[in-house]
């Protein structure tokens, strides 16, 4: 990486405003998905530096918490416009570490700017309220304070917006944040780090603890002066952090796996909803939890809907995410290539048919070529959690409650889109979907601006929007009497 800012790399972990590289520390190495290169390395911490970056939060909350909103907000917003100023040393970091291509890279490093220039200004929007008493010589207030030092864990999915739109709510709100990267992408989040020093956050408002999610994980949702945690992974993970945090009864917020339908009524505009299905499914190689996972097309327009999917799919650029033009990068991790192998191999003996890709690359190679399943049926393993690849599987249906039905035959509820010219119709899915996002002739729908976030096993609370600052903070009522 030839960065106009080398000091954003950052190999060593940040405890408490000190950053941390002690030779005794394991280091685990970083690989570029698409190259198979080192890319470097960070420490592996231990349960000493948790306990050290629980105790600096602690002391750094004492403080951060009494900065006035205003205060507080001109630290967020410097730390975006850095984020921003950077944009071209970050992507690179992103690209590097993930793979996902330089326009994707720049795009998430705006986005994540844009969400620390939002809660710099919620951080002046929290509000109490008053409250009319059933006493006449009472008088009731509500306080929202905030929840405490709190533990942050991310996902390598979007390693740099995702951090700031989790530890911008938190720092708008008052609180304190130890963060553990996903180990696959520390780098992102290090250099975000880097910035928010640069900015002015004060010694131990934030940490970021690298290494091994199992033990960092283990040891901060366990740790008694962690009072909320924030988790972006599996369902089954989510769930054991969820079993964990109620040994201390600690707010939660879950944000898991998701399986969402994409909708093509019979009346749709099919350029528009093939255009919707690339954006939909195609960006960021198709390993995000937004993406569409199971396509239900109208059994009218099915076959006109393929034949165009399958022209534009075809027509994607395969290729190393520092290159530019490049459309679709490499998948995260061998892992990862050869889960989506099984599951075409799978959907094909249940006699789905590939029309187009089905394979990766080469042998060897973590690139996928973007496929296009068609005579999919619901019960196919493809159609189960998210996919998490370059993968549309096309189903048929023939009215609307069939559509309906199927898209919300599914453990999880993040995300749907679909596609009609008819109002009515429009309203009445939207309010039938089981998700917690919809989109409407529309698949970008994500921003910083709206709330995030899934029902049943997608997860619990919102993240953007003012409800990203009110999952950190707590309501209390304060009861004036005989005045």
């Amino acid at each position: 990486m030839k960065l106009q800012c080398p000091s954003l790399f950052e190999q060593s972990a940040y405890v408490g405003g000190a950053w941390v590289d002690n030779t005794s520390l394991p280091r685990i190495q970083v690989s570029n998905p698409s190259t198979h290169e080192v890319v470097g390395s960070v420490p592996n911490v231990t349960a000493q530096q948790v306990d050290e970056a629980v105790v600096c939060a602690t002391r750094a909350f004492n403080d951060w918490s009494e900065w006035s909103g205003r205060e507080r907000a001109l630290v967020l917003r410097e730390w975006g416009r850095l984020v921003e100023t950077h944009r071209d040393d970050l992507a690179l970091v992103l690209c590097s570490e993930q793979g996902k291509p330089l326009h994707e890279a720049r795009a998430e490093i705006t986005q994540a700017a844009n969400y620390l220039d939002w809660f710099a200004e919620e951080a002046r929007r929290i509000y109490g309220d008053n409250i009319p008493a059933p006493r006449r010589n009472q008088r009731i207030r509500v306080l929202h304070q905030p929840v405490g030092v709190c533990a942050a864990m991310t996902t390598w999915t979007f390693p740099s917006s995702m951090v700031a739109r989790r530890i911008g709510a938190a720092l708008a709100a008052g609180c304190t944040v130890i963060l553990h990267p996903d180990p696959q992408t520390p780098f992102s989040a290090l250099a975000l780090c880097v910035l928010g020093e640069a900015a002015g956050l004060p010694r131990g408002a934030l940490s970021v603890l690298t290494g091994e999610s199992d033990s960092i994980r283990s040891a901060l949702v366990s740790h008694p002066g962690i009072r909320k945690v924030s988790f972006t992974g599996s369902i089954e993970e989510g769930k054991r952090q969820m079993a964990l945090c109620s040994a201390t009864v600690k707010k939660v917020s879950l944000e898991l796996g998701a399986n969402c339908p994409f909708i093509v009524f019979g009346d749709a505009d099919i350029d528009l909803a093939v255009k919707g299905a690339i954006d939909a499914r195609f960006r960021h190689s198709g390993q995000a939890a937004m993406c569409a996972n199971r396509f239900l097309v109208h059994a009218d327009v099915y076959e006109r809907f393929v034949s165009r999917l399958v022209e534009k799919v075809s027509a994607l650029k395969l290729g190393d995410g520092m290159a530019e033009g490049a459309q679709i990068g490499p998948l995260i991790s061998e892992s990862a290539v050869a889960r989506l192998e099984r599951l075409v191999d799978d959907a094909v003996q249940a006699g789905a048919t590939v029309a187009l890709g089905g394979f990766r690359l080469t042998i060897g190679s973590n690139f996928f070529q973007p496929t296009v399943l068609t005579n999919v049926r619901p019960e196919m393993g493809v159609c189960g959690d998210e996919v998490l690849g370059p993968l549309a599987s096309v189903l048929q249906f023939r009215d609307d409650d069939e559509a309906i039905a199927l898209a919300n035959d599914t453990r999880t509820g993040l995300a749907a889109y679909f596609y009609t010219t008819d109002i009515r119709r429009a309203f009445r899915v939207t309010e039938a979907l089981e998700c917690g996002v919809v989109g409407v002739n529309d698949s970008l729908v994500f921003n910083e601006v709206a709330p995030f976030g899934g029902i049943k096993e997608s997860g619990i609370g919102r993240e953007g929007a003012h409800s990203g600052v009110e999952e950190y903070l707590e309501p209390k009522y304060v009861c004036f009497g005989n005045i």
